[in-house]
C-alpha cells in the first residue's frame, strides 16, 4: 500500500465514528428515542469507533512495513551500484595496467631486444592479472549475496597507496609519492583518494607510456588534496585511449563528497595534471 493511499483513507476512518456520534445526538431529541434504543446506538457508535481505531493501527503498521521494505531495497540497490562502480574501476585499472605493461615491453623490445626484460614483463602481467582476479572474485561474491545479508567488498585505505603505486611501477611508470601528514581521514575520503590515484596512474600509463609521475597528498584545515602530475608521453609512444568513463565516474565520486576534480594538460609542457580536493574536517 502506498503512502498516498494510506493518507487518503485515514480522514474517512476518523469521520465514521464522528458521524455516528452526530447521528445519535440528533436522533435522541428529534425522534424521541427510548433509552434502550439509545444504548444500542451508543454501543454501535463504540463498535464503529473501535473498528476505526483498529483499522487505523493496521494501516499504519502496513505502511511502516512497506516503507521499511522500500528503504531496505533502496539500500541494497545503492550498495550494488557502488559495487558496480568499484568493479568497473577494478577491471579497467587491471586490464589497463596489463595492456600498458605488455605494450611498453613490446615497444622497448623492438628498439633493443632483451629476453630478460620481456620475461620480466610477462611475470608482471601475470602478477597484475592474478591480483585483479582475486579482487574480482571477492566483488562478484559480494554481488551474489542474498538481499538480507550485508554486502562485503574490498575497501581501499591510505595504507593501500604503496601497493597501488608498486603496481604502476611494475607496469613501467616511474612514480614518486610525496605524502604529508594527513592526520585522521574519513573512510570515504580515503577510498576516493585511492580511486583518484588509480585513475591518474592508469591515464598516465595509457596516454604517456613509461613516463615519470609525481603523486602528492596534502592537507589544509578544511580539505585533503591529491595531485597527480606526469611528464607527458615518451617519444614514439602510441596513445591508447580508454572509453572515457573513468574520469566521469571519478568526478561523480569526488563531487558526491562535496569535492572538486580538475583534469587538464599542463601549460608549461606536454604533461597532464589530475587534482582532487575533498572537504575534510580538522585532523
Amino acid at each position: 500500500m502506498t503512502e498516498s493511499r494510506c493518507r487518503s483513507r485515514r480522514p474517512w476512518i476518523w469521520l465514521l465514528p464522528a458521524g455516528a456520534l452526530l447521528v445519535v445526538m440528533a436522533a435522541v431529541p428529534l425522534l424521541g428515542l427510548t433509552w434502550p434504543f439509545v444504548i444500542i446506538l451508543l454501543l454501535g457508535f463504540a463498535a464503529v469507533s473501535l473498528w476505526a481505531i483498529v483499522r487505523l493501527r493496521v494501516e499504519r503498521a502496513e505502511h511502516k512495513a512497506a516503507m521499511a521494505r522500500r528503504d531496505a531495497a533502496e539500500a541494497v540497490l545503492a550498495e550494488r551500484l557502488r559495487l558496480a562502480r568499484d568493479l568497473h574501476d577494478l577491471v579497467s585499472h587491471g586490464l589497463g595496467m596489463i595492456t600498458v605493461r605488455a605494450a611498453a615491453a613490446a615497444h622497448l623490445h623492438a628498439r633493443k631486444p632483451d629476453e630478460r626484460a620481456l620475461l620480466a614483463a610477462i611475470e608482471d602481467v601475470e602478477a597484475i592479472s592474478r591480483a585483479a582476479t582475486v579482487e574480482l572474485r571477492r566483488m562478484l561474491d559480494a554481488l551474489r549475496e542474498v538481499d538480507d545479508q550485508p554486502a562485503r567488498h574490498p575497501t581501499d585505505t591510505l595504507a593501500s597507496l604503496p601497493e597501488i603505486i608498486d603496481g604502476a611501477r611494475r607496469a613501467g611508470l616511474r612514480v614518486e609519492l610525496h605524502q604529508e601528514e594527513l592526520g585522521s581521514v574519513s573512510p570515504g575520503t580515503q577510498m576516493a583518494i585511492c580511486r583518484v590515484v588509480r585513475e591518474g596512474l592508469a591515464n598516465s600509463a595509457r596516454h604517456a607510456g613509461s613516463t615519470t609521475v609525481d603523486v602528492r597528498l596534502a592537507r589544509t584545515r578544511t580539505a585533503v588534496s591529491v595531485t597527480i602530475n606526469d611528464d607527458g608521453p615518451n617519444r614514439g609512444w602510441a596513445v591508447r585511449p580508454g572509453a572515457g568513463h573513468g574520469l566521469i565516474g571519478l568526478r561523480e565520486r569526488v563531487s558526491s563528497l562535496g569535492g572538486t576534480l580538475t583534469a587538464e594538460p599542463r601549460a608549461k609542457d606536454d604533461g597532464f595534471c589530475l587534482e582532487a580536493v575533498i572537504p575534510e574536517g580538522a585532523a
